[in-house]
């Protein structure tokens, strides 16, 4: 058990590792304040508590729900960070259950992913319509990409979209560059996160009971004990549950019948490898 713990770190460390040395210089900078901005959010938690920011917070998103069009602002931050090279989505899905709870949350987050997603599609596709046509034409993985999706039509756009990688704004990026999927298709492959948002939406609602001092101190040892449970729960069924439709996703694409089974392998490694590679984010 320890071996096979250790082995999978060792294997999982050269990958980072590796991903990491194809970065540009631009990429290793963006994780450079990655790193950075989240170092100093952790230390500004540590020296003001914990306890007094989770309810600055919760009084901030309750003055929100309360305001009459607060909604627009967290949809609108939504279809924001839908457009590269923004990201935040699952955070921003998750203050949206933080601040209205976990049913009008999952609402504002599913109207405006769909909104936000296809709006960047369609403003992708035509501002660098070229630039895809250059690109398509010089990457073998991705050209075997468009071949595959063409010819597995919309189960597979669906499968690839329900996908955790690429995230949510190299997605976007990702069906925009395939000339083939339609934006019905795109649209239809992301109904299917919605049972993703609502877990989201639902673990936002959670940490706001828990955020509230005044909540908490009406809760009972049990009640507190159990949402936590709930919200920690949550966390480790949307990694799991990411990791294995991830999973399921190239290895799926590796064993499509009907196609060469080199065509797979490079389809598979332009889905693995589009966070790097995106042909819509990268330099002209």
């Amino acid at each position: 058990m320890i071996s096979a713990v250790k082995q999978n770190l060792h294997h999982y460390g050269k990958l980072a590792l590796g991903r990491y040395q194809r970065l540009g210089r631009f990429g290793k900078f963006l994780l450079f304040v990655w790193a950075l901005i989240n170092i100093s959010l952790l230390v500004f938690i540590i020296v003001v508590t914990p306890a007094k920011i989770s309810q600055f917070l919760y009084d901030k998103a309750t003055k929100l729900s309360h305001t009459r069009f607060g909604f627009l602002a967290l949809g609108g931050l939504i279809l924001l960070v839908s457009f590269p090279p923004l990201i935040g989505h699952t955070t921003t899905v998750t203050l949206t259950g933080f601040a209205y709870g976990w049913k009008i949350g999952f609402l504002i987050a599913a109207v405006a992913s769909v909104v936000g997603s296809a709006s960047a599609f369609l403003c992708l596709r035509l501002l660098f319509s070229a630039r895809l046509r250059r690109w398509s034409k010089a990457n073998e993985k991705f050209a075997a990409l468009e071949v595959v999706v063409r010819e597995k039509g919309l189960p597979l756009i669906i499968l690839i979209r329900m996908s955790p990688f690429p995230p949510w704004v190299y997605s976007n990026s990702l069906f925009a560059s395939i000339e083939s999927v339609a934006l019905w298709q795109f649209a239809v492959a992301t109904a299917f996160i919605f049972p993703k948002l609502l877990l989201h939406a639902f673990i936002g609602s959670r940490m706001a009971a828990l955020s509230d001092g005044n909540q908490r101190e009406g809760m009972d040892t049990t009640t507190k004990i159990l949402n936590w449970c709930l919200v920690g729960g949550g966390i480790i069924i949307a990694i799991l549950a990411s990791w294995l439709i991830y999973t399921l996703v190239t290895k799926h694409i590796r064993k499509l019948e009907g196609v060469p089974p080199v065509v797979d392998e490079l389809a598979a490694e332009a889905v693995e490898d589009f966070d790097e590679e995106a042909p819509l984010l990268g330099e002209p």
